[in-house]
């Protein structure tokens, strides 16, 4: 039979408590640092792209010239957050239009839904609006476009999480995050414009 005295004493229990429950209070320390780099990496993104948009829209040159250097601002301003980064982990892609209005409205071409799936498949008929030969589900063209085009300019970022605790959670080890913004391209030199739209079939 254990003394009073043995029963009474609560040396050690501090100790113990602490390690119960500190597994959990380190899971919640990595999970929101973890969380909050994610968010700030998100933050430096989204204002790197709108940076580069306001300084294009204050330089001349080229679609091209100007495709190169917002490229070259964005992988820049993010490596300098994650030096261990390659060019592989920064998707940069770019779809331009005439107007703003069809740039918000990111409207597919016209086509003739026959199988009703929601995609211009199987030879079904569509109005080639741009005359790019292919349907586009967004109006869209690819590229930087030309003068007083409008661009919608996307970056994805990927890396390895900075705790493996995605192994726990049985959840991919890599983070994405995205940013977008508009480009208005440079005036320097007339506006091209479409022609008729051409009836062909998608594939």
């Amino acid at each position: 039979m254990l003394s009073p005295t043995l029963l009474n004493n609560e040396r050690g229990t501090a100790l113990t408590e602490f390690g119960l429950i500190f597994p959990m209070f380190a899971l919640l320390l990595m999970g929101s640092l973890d969380i909050g780099h994610t968010l700030y990496m998100q933050g430096v993104l989204q204002g790197a792209i709108q940076k580069a948009a306001r300084d294009s829209s204050l330089e001349s040159g080229t679609a091209t010239a100007t495709q190169t250097a917002i490229d070259t601002r964005i992988r820049n301003a993010v490596k300098k957050l994650k030096t261990s980064l390659a060019d592989s982990d920064i998707t940069i892609t770019r779809r331009y239009y005439k107007t703003f209005s069809t740039a918000s409205a990111a409207l597919a071409e016209t086509w003739t839904d026959t199988n009703s799936n929601g995609t211009c498949d199987n030879g079904e008929p569509y109005s080639d609006a741009n005359n790019n030969s292919t349907w586009d589900r967004d109006g869209g063209n690819s590229g930087q476009g030309g003068a007083r085009d409008i661009t919608v300019y996307n970056v994805t970022v990927s890396y390895p999480h900075m705790f493996p605790l995605w192994k726990l959670l049985g959840t991919s080890g890599t983070q994405t995050v995205k940013a977008t913004t508009v480009l208005a391209n440079q005036p320097y030199g007339a506006q091209s414009q479409y022609g008729s739209a051409t009836a062909r079939n998608c594939p």
